[in-house]
């Protein structure tokens, strides 16, 4: 396993849509394995394969936030969401594509995904609470949707400029 470089928004991948996995190579394993490897180091709570480079339709996460609390590492190809309450939640959100920045963002409260787990089988499953905030973040990163779109275009310029800057000084260091 190995730790990936993840994306830093601006970044034309992270706006494109992702393909659909059709057959779990052990490649892909392997990038999933890597992807909550990198999400661990980063450290987060989820990660999507366009996060490092890969136009793939495969997210990971881990919400336990707890300490002493055994992880619960997630992942998910092909991640759909199949049903949403119409209550909703307000979490501040961040991404590691743009760190260091957070902002509120109202999503359902709850969501039942579907998606195909390691071994292949089709998984079914309701999310609550910061997990089903989790899961939407990262299923939008597949379609090319970031969570600053759901703030003003004021608030997500200022956000885009401080990304831009952080990412030039990293180039340079």
């Amino acid at each position: 396993m190995s730790i990936r470089p993840i994306l830093i928004h601006p970044d034309p991948r992270l706006k494109k849509e992702a393909a659909a996995v059709h057959d779990l190579s052990d490649e892909l394993i392997e990038l999933a394995d890597d992807m909550l490897e990198t999400m661990y180091d980063a450290p987060g709570i989820g990660l999507a394969a366009p996060q490092v480079g890969v136009l793939q339709r495969l997210i990971v996460l881990d919400c336990v936030k707890d300490e002493g609390e055994p992880p619960q590492p997630m992942v998910m190809f092909n991640p759909q969401v199949v049903d949403a309450s119409d209550d909703t939640n307000v979490y501040e959100e961040g991404c590691l594509s743009i760190p260091d920045q957070y902002a509120e963002v109202t999503r359902p409260a709850e969501v039942k995904v579907r998606w195909v787990d390691r071994h292949g089988n089709e998984r079914e499953q309701d999310f609550e609470g910061l997990w089903a905030t989790c899961v939407q973040h990262e299923i939008d990163h597949l379609d090319g949707k970031l969570f600053i779109d759901y703030l003003s275009p004021m608030k997500r310029q200022m956000m885009t400029r401080k990304s831009q800057k952080l990412k030039r000084e990293r180039a340079r260091a």
